[in-house]
């Protein structure tokens, strides 16, 4: 039985832009000073949604924007971190299993469900106030070959069975990777449940601290077998973690592969390809130097 989508309380936008509009979840003739009150200390607790006529945009505080979606197209992947993502199609063209850990605004489901149509995509979200805006972000209704779960990702991950092809991780909350995905039993569990040949995409964010424990718990779960693509300098790194080893570092190949895909996609597979090669040779410079280091010892 399909549930009523829920109304949302529209209250005036405390960003600049023109007819931009705040919903919240909340019912008519709440306290607008206490609701103000909570998004302006922080304290509010549940994800809200600003318009401003052109894009709408999901967020945990008034700090941040965790998901955004074009009004004319809203299968479009507006952030840059999501169009890095999908660099996945690099290593494997055709996933017949795609997990989705965390749904957001659904950005990701929506362009894999629309633009991948033989592959089967599973979205798992903890929390409910999220999955009860999916309507709002104009992500499709459960059917054969697509569905949400509410579940916490980390115990969902762990009691799969080796099926998946690929697994977008993208769990985010106001201060980086959601706490279910923090430990490294997190990343053994999800290395286990990959098929042959299959591949962990994970959304690095955070600070400079947070992102490299969690690259090292990668590393240690995939016997150091990833790539990292960074979407910014000092910002998020998409870590591309492989079930088996990395593929062979073919840049010829990758490069038309990738131009191949920009066609079909629509998407800078290219630009990925280069920094992809820009930090999988600092690596190797990184290692290099470190063994040097320790043979002067």
């Amino acid at each position: 039985m399909r549930r009523p989508t829920p109304r949302l309380l529209a209250i005036e936008s405390p960003f600049p832009e023109a007819h931009s509009m705040l919903r919240v979840l909340e019912p008519p003739g709440s306290c607008l000073e206490s609701l103000w009150e909570r998004l302006f200390e922080g304290t509010y607790d549940k994800p809200f949604i600003v318009d401003n006529g052109r894009r709408r945009f999901l967020h945990f505080d008034l700090d941040a924007v965790q998901s955004v979606m074009e009004l004319r197209a809203p299968d479009k992947l507006v952030l840059a971190y999501t169009r890095k993502m999908m660099a996945f199609l690099l290593f494997n063209r055709a996933p017949g299993r795609i997990l989705l850990l965390g749904l957001g605004g659904g950005s990701l489901a929506k362009f894999c469900y629309g633009r991948l149509p033989f592959a089967a995509l599973t979205a798992v979200e903890l929390n409910p106030d999220v999955i009860a805006l999916r309507e709002e972000f104009r992500v499709p209704p459960d059917d054969e070959r697509f569905r949400v779960i509410r579940a916490d990702a980390a115990a969902y991950v762990a009691q799969l069975p080796p099926c998946k092809d690929v697994i977008l991780a993208d769990a985010c909350d106001r201060t980086g990777v959601a706490p279910e995905l923090s430990a490294v039993e997190f990343y053994h569990n999800a290395h286990r449940s990959l098929s042959p040949g299959g591949v962990l995409v994970a959304n690095v964010c955070g600070d400079s601290d947070s992102r490299a424990a969690h690259i090292a718990k990668i590393r240690t779960a995939f016997d150091d077998q990833f790539l990292s693509l960074r979407v910014r300098p000092q910002g998020n790194v998409i870590v591309f973690a492989f079930k088996e080893r990395c593929p062979e570092m073919d840049w010829e190949h990758l490069t038309a592969a990738a131009s191949d895909l920009k066609r079909e996609f629509g998407l800078d597979f290219p630009k990925s390809v280069r920094r992809i090669a820009i930090d999988w040779k600092l690596r190797r410079w990184q290692h290099v130097f470190a063994c040097g280091r320790v043979r002067d010892t």
